[in-house]
């Protein structure tokens, strides 16, 4: 029986082999934050839905409406970053501030906030930070291409 199979050379060879490898690294340059974008989504819907899973509903209100609004935010903001991050990226830094207003934010917004609520919100904001401090990072390193 004979061998119809054609051998299958070497593609550093063929001679598109070049624009196709810059072509690749332009669509894939800099989207190594989108690692980032799924765990900010996360957060952003933890935060939004803690009052319920904390029950402080009844005895924080204005919280409850507090984290919604955030947690909308951040989510909002994961959105962005995954369907337009070269304009996106740089709103990095507003989920940075976010995080710090999360972190303060049961003195300010609440009124005598239990310990659960307080540490809810300084992890949710802490992480916020974090999260936002490493897009704001990787997207500089990246020179913020998509």
């Amino acid at each position: 029986m004979a061998n119809v199979s054609h051998p299958r050379g070497d593609i550093a060879s063929h001679p598109d082999a070049p624009e196709m490898r810059q072509r690749y690294d332009r669509m894939l340059g800099g989207r190594d934050v989108a690692l980032m974008d799924g765990p900010v989504f996360l957060l952003g819907l933890y935060c939004a839905v803690s009052p319920w899973i904390l029950h402080y509903t009844t005895s924080q209100p204005a919280l409850v409406t507090h984290n919604l609004i955030v947690g909308i935010a951040i989510g909002l903001l994961a959105l962005g970053f995954t369907a337009a991050p070269a304009r996106m990226y740089g709103l990095s830094w507003a989920m940075c501030a976010l995080g710090v207003w999360m972190i303060v934010s049961p003195w300010i917004v609440g009124s005598g906030p239990d310990a659960g609520v307080i540490w809810n919100n300084v992890v949710i904001g802490g992480l916020a930070v974090l999260l936002g401090a490493a897009c704001a990072t990787t997207a500089a390193r990246s020179g913020g291409r998509p």
